[in-house]
């Protein structure tokens, strides 16, 4: 046997609070503090609400026609599914991409633009192309 696997006997040290007796248990600690808590005096509850402290609220019709003159046009897809486009493509992707394509599919937003999936008839694979990478071919 040596030192590590030893098990080493705590020693109890007697403090003023203790004065001999062995520690108590923690369930005995939470006993305790349960009956502190409630000698506690409780907290103040407000009163009922006096009319001064109420202030008026102006209420007011709005109809669907002022509603929709603040919110902004939104914006939709500029090409429908079927539609021939010229995809010119960005200067980091090839540059033999650009040319003429069909849109397949219209995608969600990215932020700035509407994005589209689109096909070339020669090539086996679609893409995805911006609003702003499309033009309409005459």
């Amino acid at each position: 046997m040596n030192k590590n696997s030893a098990k080493k006997k705590r020693l109890f040290k007697a403090s003023p609070k203790t004065s001999g007796r062995a520690p108590a248990r923690k369930g005995a600690t939470r006993a305790t503090s349960h009956k502190a808590a409630a000698t506690r005096p409780a907290a103040r509850k407000s009163g009922p609400i006096s009319a001064a402290k109420v202030t008026a609220v102006e209420v007011t019709t709005v109809t669907v026609a002022q509603v929709t003159a603040l919110v902004p046009t939104l914006r939709t897809h500029r090409f429908r599914v079927g539609q021939t486009v010229f995809y010119t493509s960005s200067p980091i992707s090839r540059p033999g991409a650009s040319g003429s394509y069909k849109v397949v599919r219209l995608l969600p937003s990215d932020g700035d633009d509407y994005q589209y999936r689109i096909k070339n008839p020669g090539e086996a694979f679609e893409r995805v192309a911006k609003e702003s990478q499309l033009e309409l071919e005459h």
